[in-house]
């Protein structure tokens, strides 16, 4: 190295260039070289919301079309049997951002709502904190629905993350008006009595109510401005995505609206994946695309109760709100071009792993952590690798010490301890066990499930003889984790109306109106502490 830079200084001198910039010319390159062999690989996580098992096209869908995320799906790791913590979206998203089981944390029963005072407690270490402890910058771009507090205290720039823009909660939680271009209204009911839905920046709100139709473009043109900048610096990233799709009511763009066989729900679906498409053909453009792991689930299964207009659990049973499988088996995979090879793997995976995975692979400390998933990165190098988890708890909607886990898996069978059914399932389906009509009901014996070979869980085994070993160890399982669980009181049910986010000030009147602002004043990105939106002419237009 010394003889090549002494040659390399002797033809600059010869040159009349100088010797101090030649050192510091061999300086920067070879920071640069440095750099590029160190960086931990980027992060994203992209989160579809009441996404079902049988919703993508890839799944088998025969109207959905989701040609992007169907080949990153194809490509990549496909888990088939990623199992979340929760059949609703707010202990689910806690799990998968600390892994660690919802009633550690006090997010549950149920979700946040506009009005609680309460949301994640300060004190959990969330992916975003681990990996800006090892340099990352960090991003979150979507529904955050882990609480906003009446001082904003508890939004995601106090987790870790350097930078939020987004819609803190469901955007059924709002009054819903407007869904599709030209004034098309929604086709759901939503919370009328509740504020408008703010769009924050950090813990600014830039808007409200937040145009639902041109969201989706926003998110994706902050995104692509995130990573972009990130590469441009020199910088690892962590980017979060939590889209709205397909969660009611389903909103689009002019582009995606009234384009999919499969109705609103299927524009939405096409619009998640342009998205998705958009997001890789950029990793590919900066050629990052190799050192990018991308990580793809859905929060919960699909809601019924929409019937046409809500999502598909495929061959699972009942859905959200429910912990049948259709409730809490979702689809997911990783993507890692040139280390993860393509296939799918039925080892036993859960939101709960994604935080020691992504530790593992970027070298993050969790040694601190009491953690409830386990690294299941050697699935990603061979599909034949057994899964490090032998058994995973399915938890209620609204969990307690004296029913919950309603179920316990471990991943060949299932044993459903308690049921209960959900309005989010449809009080119309013809399976008893899905609708909320179905009471809490105890099964002793418990109810047991081949789902491997049943994965509709139609077939009881219990009363089998053949089958009472493998029930012993599901119930002596639940019962040892059960006695090891700590339990933190729930958190979702501290409510005050006037903690709601509001645009002008909490005290205003008349409330929640008043608190409308859709012309507020945007203060320069630099100032926020947000990204800049990359120029127009890098983001591709969606195909009609």
């Amino acid at each position: 190295m010394f003889r090549k830079y002494m040659l390399i200084t002797c033809l600059l001198l010869a040159t009349g260039v100088s010797l101090s910039l030649a050192a510091g010319n061999t300086i920067k390159a070879q920071r640069k070289i440095h750099s590029n062999v160190s960086r931990p690989p980027n992060v994203i996580i992209l989160y579809a919301d009441d996404l079902g098992f049988g919703d993508l096209s890839f799944s088998g869908h025969p109207t959905s079309r989701t040609p992007h995320i169907d080949q990153l799906a194809a490509n990549g790791r496909f888990f088939n049997q990623f199992y979340v913590t929760s059949p609703v979206c707010s202990p689910s998203r806690a799990a998968l951002l600390t892994g660690r089981l919802q009633v550690r944390s006090g997010v549950y029963p149920g979700v946040f709502t506009p009005d609680n005072t309460l949301g994640l407690p300060l004190n959990e270490t969330t992916i975003a904190r681990l990996l800006q402890r090892q340099g990352y910058r960090t991003m979150i771009i979507g529904k955050w629905h882990l609480g906003v507090g009446a001082k904003s205290q508890y939004l995601p720039t106090h987790f870790g993350f350097d930078e939020y823009y987004g819609v803190p909660y469901s955007h059924d939680m709002c009054p819903c008006r407007v869904c599709f271009p030209d004034g098309g209204s929604c086709f759901d009911n939503c919370w009328e009595q509740d504020v408008s839905c703010p769009l924050f920046s950090n813990t600014t709100i830039l808007e409200q109510p937040v145009s639902l139709p041109t969201l989706s473009s926003r998110y994706l043109n902050r995104a692509l401005g995130f990573i972009s900048d990130a590469h441009h610096k020199n910088q690892s990233f962590f980017l979060y995505f939590p889209t709205h799709q397909i969660h009611h009511p389903q909103f689009a763009s002019k582009k995606f609206h009234g384009k999919s066989d499969r109705g609103r729900t299927g524009d939405a679906l096409l619009e998640l994946d342009w998205m998705a498409g958009e997001i890789t053909l950029l990793l590919r453009k900066l050629r990052i695309d190799s050192s990018t792991i991308l990580w793809f689930a859905s929060d919960n299964g699909p809601s019924l109760t929409r019937h046409e207009r809500g999502g598909c659990a495929g061959p699972l049973r009942c859905g959200k709100g429910t912990t049948w499988e259709g409730g809490v088996r979702v689809p997911s995979f990783v993507s890692w071009p040139g280390k993860v090879r393509p296939g799918r793997t039925n080892g036993l995976v859960s939101a709960l792993d994604v935080l020691p995975t992504l530790a593992a692979l970027t070298n993050a400390d969790t040694s601190n952590l009491t953690l409830d998933g386990v690294d299941v990165s050697s699935l990603l190098w061979s599909p034949d690798n057994k899964s490090p988890r032998e058994m995973f708890p399915v938890y209620s909607e609204a969990p307690t010490r004296s029913t919950d886990p309603f179920a316990v898996t471990d991943g060949k069978f299932k044993a459903h301890f308690y049921t209960k059914g959900s309005d989010l399932s449809d009080a119309s389906n013809y399976d008893p066990m899905c609708p909320q009509r179905h009471p809490l009901t105890r099964h002793d014996p418990p109810l047991l499930f081949d789902i491997q070979q049943d994965p509709g869980e139609r077939y009881n085994l219990a009363n089998d003889t053949l089958y009472q070993p493998v029930l012993q160890a599901l119930t002596k399982w639940r019962n040892e984790h059960i006695a090891n669980v700590t339990w933190m009181p729930p958190r979702t049910r501290a409510l005050n109306a006037r903690a709601q986010p509001c645009c002008t000030a909490s005290s205003c009147n008349p409330f929640p109106g008043c608190c409308d602002c859709p012309s507020a004043p945007l203060n320069p990105p630099e100032r926020l502490g947000v990204s800049k939106p990359i120029k127009k002419s890098h983001v591709r237009q969606p195909a009609n």
